[in-house]
């Protein structure tokens, strides 16, 4: 993983080399600013303005290495958080200066793009980094914390299961509690069989440095307004005794994406210094296959005290949640967030880049959607309808886990959620939001590497810092 710090600076005149950013729609005027030799440089390079299109071309000025850069953009008066990833990933190494505009949101792009993963790599030949100037001063470290999380989320779920595991996860949110000064509580092994019985069974097949554990974090201000975040963390599911295809245990190792989320969610708003009193929740666990693994048909008893028939044993990672969604809404959270990679049906609806948002207000859900779309990280709404409730009745337990038809996958998976988020001390309902999140990037993309990807992360941040800007 490069180090993020380094790839941002304030522009203070230092040297730097030009870009200019260019779209179809100026491209044509601006050649006219150049002469007849840069001009053919460009058509060398088949430049045309185009998004993503990358060009160097020489100043004229006679001087040996004297050039600059041009980058296609969709819209030059208006930059993404993308439009400079492709730059940023072609360009040599050095310091570069935008010459139009400063880069805004594209700040984001240009330095997750330059992230490898090459911790198991014995022959590392990356690139030095590319470093870009902004006038932006007081944004800097906003925007390299912002970095830095998303790119942990990547590090955790490229990182294979034998190094990822339960424990390695209670490490990391030990990491994030010493750099903040939170308060870390870990219940562990066969110890969480009284307080929180779901993740105990579905974590108690595993090998005893794989044990199971229910993670927890506190930080702030004890009467700050109370934030919950819950992460899925299955750090390898194998599918239990309902066991996966091999192409299906493929990506298993991302089944802890939730987590990791909710992990690089809880450092951003600590780094912010929010003004909330946070609650970090992860159930860590792996779904493995051993004489003790529980059961399709058995009924397991939650937190909550509700009885679960387990229709399937690859629908574990609800039933984990479901024990920490119940010990996140015992202490009245005025906002309570979980983050999972859940169901393969909200892939089938949106695909991989769009992470499905379950909310029980309007006002919550537009708010995620609203700061999404700001900060080019969209979700897309998806309904729990009550009607599909009755596809998890159990004849024999409070509910099923799964349902045996095909409809509305991530929807049922998102009502089963809700049966264990409970109320306000007033009676009202506790205000959560479900990220079903694929945390994968299946192809790369300018700034999205193939592998590991934060989708939701940065949404929910700006939607938080909006909520809860620092005291």
């Amino acid at each position: 993983m490069t180090i993020q710090t380094d790839l941002l600076q304030a522009d203070r005149g230092q040297d730097a080399v030009a870009i200019h950013i260019v779209d179809k729609n100026n491209h044509a005027a601006w050649r006219e600013t150049l002469n007849e030799g840069q001009r053919a440089v460009l058509d060398a390079q088949k430049f045309d303005g185009s998004g993503y299109q990358t060009a160097i071309v020489p100043c004229g000025s006679g001087k040996a290495g004297a050039w600059f850069a041009v980058g296609g953009v969709a819209d030059a008066g208006s930059l993404s958080s993308w439009c400079l990833a492709k730059l940023a990933e072609a360009l040599p190494e050095g310091t570069y200066r935008l010459q139009e505009c400063d880069p805004g949101p594209a700040v984001h792009g240009w330095q997750v793009a330059q992230y490898r993963f090459d911790r198991y790599l014995s022959n590392n030949s990356a690139t030095g980094a590319r470093i870009l100037l902004t006038r932006d001063a007081r944004g800097l470290e906003l925007a390299r914390a912002e970095a830095r999380a998303v790119n942990k989320v990547r590090d955790l779920v490229n990182t294979p299961a034998e190094d990822m595991g339960p424990a390695a996860l209670e490490a990391e949110a030990g990491d994030l509690a010493r750099r903040h000064g939170a308060e870390l509580t870990v219940t562990r092994g066969d110890a969480l069989e009284r307080d929180y019985p779901m993740v105990h069974a579905v974590g108690r097949a595993a090998a005893r440095e794989h044990a199971p554990r229910l993670i927890r974090l506190e930080w702030g201000r004890k009467d700050a307004p109370r934030l919950a975040i819950v992460g899925k963390g299955v750090c390898f599911d194998s599918g239990g005794l309902d066991v996966k295809s091999a192409s299906g245990m493929k990506l298993m190792k991302k089944d802890m994406g939730g987590a990791a989320h909710a992990l690089a969610l809880a450092g951003l708003v600590m780094e912010a210094g929010l003004d909330v009193r946070l609650h970090l929740l992860v159930p860590a666990v792996e779904n493995a296959i051993a004489g003790n693994a529980f059961r399709p048909g058995d009924v397991l008893t939650s937190r909550k005290g509700l009885t679960v028939e387990i229709g399937n044993t690859d629908a574990e990672g609800r039933l984990i949640l479901a024990d920490a969604l119940t010990r996140a809404s015992e202490d009245d959270p005025e906002l309570l967030i979980d983050f999972a990679t859940l169901t393969g049906a909200a892939r089938v609806a949106l695909g991989p880049d769009l992470p499905a948002l379950m909310t029980r207000r309007d006002d919550t859900a537009q708010a995620f959607l609203d700061a999404g779309k700001a900060h080019d990280d969209e979700c897309w709404r998806l309904p729990l309808p009550a009607q599909y409730a009755e596809f998890l009745n159990s004849d024999i337990a409070d509910t099923n886990n799964a349902h045996g038809n095909s409809f509305a996958g991530a929807s049922v998976a998102g009502l089963f959620l809700d049966k264990f988020v409970g109320d306000n001390a007033d009676g009202s309902l506790i205000d959560w939001a479900h990220f079903d999140t694929f945390a994968w990037q299946p192809a790369a993309k300018p700034g999205r590497p193939k592998g590991g990807a934060a989708l939701g992360l940065r949404a929910a941040f700006h939607m938080l810092k909006s909520r809860y800007p620092a005291a």
